[in-house]
């Protein structure tokens, strides 16, 4: 599974689970329309035992509705995760190269992108409306794939060009979503929101896979791609329902575009975050660009039982988005974010360890997404929590824009090294390369300040760490 984890504390497009799978500071960002951002929408009413039950952040009419419409096009986005590889190995026949390269069209504009995209998110004070028009137009992307397969002309060309524009829309969407979540959610609830969050993207990650491999045993592959571009849309129609308090537009002035990078660069927690995310990114993506190949040609798993691997294994990511605010509080936030970083890229070692026949082949996967996918949820709500306390409110979206300049822009050189490897060394020694290589990434956080935290900083308290 590939780690999500950026300074936005939210992601509904490209977050967890694929077979490699997917986080700001300072006082609160204003006050939702409505109900009092944090208090249940009719505070004045007891509760009844089925309201108990619900958590109170999805008793707020605003944060329940942006809850909603992420977790609507997570589980289009845990579909495409499956069914775009698929469109390529089955429809159009790529080998491990052009895999790599298909993988590494979506994460370039990241790369390439990001940091002037929060620049200029940060200028603006319409980032909501930012937002839908990225879910729109990566609707229609992705329609046009099953129209040209109806059509005879579908090529892998316009498979990379579809992914490079999602990719170069779904960066916007990230740096406008990092000051929209803290603006729906109170400061003393960035735990829970997170948690709420990555726990409906893991119940995605249980339901997306095993519907696309359905999806394309039912259908050809580039038709079920059609589910995600109507979760694009209900994702959309979900923000265009509510109107919180966004932060202000920051005005012009020199230097605007390096600040998110100098952020970073002199915040020992950001500094060593992104060295460990961008690691674990660069070496799972490996693992990634190579897994639909390596599970269906050298494994022999049909599409179906494919889907249903990943699906089972997504029980993980629910389990650990239960339990990490648990953890967090028995062991700190700083050691469970270390943890995290152990604990999401361990499992992956075995991926390349299967082999024999289908059942032990399947349990050692179903093993491997599980573990991982409890690990990244650790590492996801963790992370996403502690950058959410530590960023200052005026440079949420150029930090935003920055670290995934960084933490995705590795991404793509992950996807590209894996190919290489797999068509050099074999699917398995590659596989083999970046499971181990994953498992160091840790190792950046020990020196920092990370591991010695208990509870949540604010941005005043980090200037000291």
């Amino acid at each position: 599974m590939t780690a999500t984890t950026e300074p936005t504390g939210t992601h509904a497009s490209g977050s967890t689970a694929d077979p490699a799978a997917d986080p700001t500071a300072g006082p609160a960002v204003g006050t939702a329309v409505g109900p009092v951002v944090g208090q249940p929408d009719r505070p004045g009413r007891p509760d009844r035992c089925g309201r108990q039950l619900i958590p109170a952040l999805l008793r707020v009419t605003e944060f329940r509705r942006y809850w909603t419409g992420q977790t609507i096009s997570a589980v289009g986005d845990q579909i495409t995760t499956i069914v775009l590889p698929l469109v390529a190995v089955s429809t159009l026949h790529a080998d491990a190269g052009r895999m790599g390269l298909l993988t590494a069209a979506g994460w370039l504009p990241s790369l390439l992108f990001a940091l002037h995209a929060g620049t200029w998110a940060d200028g603006r004070s319409d980032r909501r409306r930012v937002m839908i028009v990225a879910d729109v137009a990566r609707a229609v992307l992705l329609l046009t794939v099953p129209l040209a397969y109806l059509l005879g002309v579908l090529t892998l060309t316009q498979l990379f060009v579809v992914a490079f524009a999602m990719g170069t829309f779904a960066v916007l969407f990230d740096v406008c979503n990092a000051p929209l979540f803290v603006a729906v959610v109170p400061e003393s609830r960035y735990v829970e929101g997170n948690s709420l969050v990555n726990g409906s993207r893991a119940m995605s990650s249980a339901a997306g896979p095993g519907m696309g491999g359905g999806l394309v045993q039912l259908l050809a592959a580039p038709l079920a791609l059609v589910a995600d571009a109507v979760s694009f849309l209900a994702s959309a129609f979900a923000l265009g329902s509510i109107r919180p308090t966004e932060p202000p537009a920051e005005p012009q002035a020199r230097g605007r575009i390096s600040a998110g990078l100098r952020f970073i660069a002199t915040t020992p927690i950001m500094r060593a975050a992104l060295l460990g995310t961008a690691t674990v990114n660069l070496f799972t993506f490996m693992i990634a660009a190579l897994f639909v190949l390596y599970a269906t040609t050298e494994l022999g798993l049909s599409a179906g039982l494919l889907g249903t691997v990943l699906s089972a294994g997504a029980l993980g990511g629910l389990i650990g988005a239960a339990v990490t605010g648990r953890i967090s509080r028995r062991i700190g936030i700083g050691r469970a974010v270390v943890l995290g970083l152990i604990a999401y890229p361990a499992p992956l070692l075995l991926v390349p360890a299967a082999h024999g026949t289908t059942l032990p082949v399947v349990a050692l996967l179903l093993a491997a997404v599980f573990g991982s996918g409890m690990g990244v949820m650790l590492l996801d709500i963790t992370v996403g929590s502690l950058f959410a306390a530590v960023i200052p409110d005026r440079l949420r979206s150029r930090v935003s824009g920055a670290y995934q300049a960084v933490n995705y822009g590795i991404r793509p050189l992950g996807s590209l090294l894996g190919g290489v490897l797999g068509s050099t060394l074999g699917l398995r020694p590659a596989l083999w390369v970046a499971a181990i290589g994953a498992l160091t990434s840790f190792l950046w956080l020990l020196p920092s300040p990370i591991p010695g935290l208990r509870t949540l900083p604010d941005a005043q308290e980090e200037k000291g760490l």
